[in-house]
């Protein structure tokens, strides 16, 4: 979807309530999450000191979304990876990767609704096919990206065209079991992968 070409302005008060100033309304978490999901855009403001606070209200949704049942998008591996990278070297990276990833796997999903919808006469299954191989490769990637030893040679020219390695931990080497852990992940989507081509093979 297309951002809205104005921006609203929410402000938090000492209370820890939050006004609406588009709509004259106060607010909750749960509408700003809203207003995401609807790519309405917003800036969250101190109202006392006009402060941008916009990340740490962003951070606290999530925190919020994270803690309902069923509802966990950040996997445990990713979150201890995540933790260490903050103190190290490569901190100053991974924003930005991480929001080139995710504007990558919106691309994705977006051209994949575009597919089903301009491909009704072809099999569900074929549509589903594709769609598992992509986010396999994404996912293949993106555990390169925070383990060397899992990277590709197309992952790694891609990492020194960008002008660095793909990040290890904080100690400069991987953790065993975290290695363990991924290979196994990965190992299973390729299991899952060929028990599907088989199905299709006569």
């Amino acid at each position: 979807m297309a951002k809205n070409a104005e921006t609203t302005v929410i402000k938090k008060y000492a209370n820890r309530r939050l006004y609406n100033t588009g709509t004259s309304t106060y607010v909750t978490l749960e509408n700003l999450a809203a207003m995401v999901k609807g790519n309405e855009d917003f800036v969250v403001q101190d109202a006392k000191t006009g402060e941008d606070i916009t990340h740490s209200v962003l951070t606290q949704i999530i925190f919020e979304q994270e803690n309902k049942g069923g509802q966990n998008l950040m996997p445990i591996t990713f979150l201890r990876q995540l933790i260490r990278f903050y103190g190290d070297q490569m901190q100053m990276v991974i924003p930005g990767y991480l929001e080139h990833s995710m504007s990558a796997f919106a691309n994705e999903q977006e051209n994949f609704r575009k597919e089903v919808n301009g491909a009704m006469a072809q099999s569900p299954m074929k549509l589903m096919e594709a769609q598992v191989r992509r986010n396999t490769e994404m996912f293949r990637q993106a555990m390169a990206m925070f383990n060397p030893f899992l990277a590709t040679p197309a992952t790694r020219e891609s990492g020194e065209a960008n002008g660095g390695a793909a990040p290890t931990s904080a100690s400069g080497t991987a953790d065993p079991d975290e290695l363990a852990a991924m290979r196994q992940q990965l190992a299973d989507m390729q299991r899952r992968l060929e028990a599907m081509d088989a199905k299709k093979t006569p």
